[in-house]
């Protein structure tokens, strides 16, 4: 039991020690109302909905313009990667592009995402930046990890003692009946 706890702890570990860079998403569509996806390597990263608001031409000029924008943080591995990109709107339009991009260990890269009607466009806004290094702070993992197995230990002790306090007067009994008992002389 301890094993398996353990187990589950390292592979969660595991996985959250791989994705250390960050990728922001900065997003401007004129959609009343949609739906954005985003995948890294074809494993889906990200799914929400945008909404828009109508703006008035030159804030006088009665035309209004649908925009809206959305602004996302996704923890992705460091590596290159192919970031795919799919936007619908209320109308059923699908718009959907690719962009590849290496992100360098504990760095930061911002992808600006301009969805329009007729078109989705990508591109790389500035150089990846690294992200500052933490200041000898453990991570959560090893700051917690001493309580989780604390207290998992804790638990199997205590359910052990509550085992051999149920089972130890019930094998006294079967002892005593089982042992001959030794004659007083009459």
């Amino acid at each position: 039991m301890l094993l398996v706890v353990v187990m589950v702890f390292v592979g969660v570990h595991m996985a959250l020690a791989s994705k250390d860079v960050t990728l922001r998403l900065k997003v401007q569509h004129s959609f009343r109302s949609g739906q954005l996806w985003v995948w890294v390597d074809d494993d889906l990263a990200y799914s929400g909905k945008l909404t828009g608001t109508a703006r008035k031409k030159f804030g006088l000029i009665p035309d209004s313009v649908l925009q809206g924008s959305l602004s996302e943080t996704l923890q992705v591995a460091s590596g290159s990667h192919r970031v795919k990109v799919r936007a619908s709107a209320e109308d059923g339009s699908v718009q959907e592009d690719t962009i590849a991009g290496d992100f360098a260990r504990k760095s930061q890269r911002t992808l600006a995402v301009n969805a329009r009607r007729s078109e989705l466009s990508l591109s790389w806004q500035g150089a990846a930046s690294s992200l500052p290094e933490p200041e000898t702070e453990p991570s959560w993992f090893s700051k917690y990890a001493g309580s989780l197995f604390l207290t998992a230990a804790g638990s199997i002790i205590s359910a052990l003692t509550g085992f051999a306090l149920k089972e130890i007067p019930n094998q006294i009994r079967t002892r005593q009946s089982a042992s001959p008992k030794p004659e007083s002389p009459v």
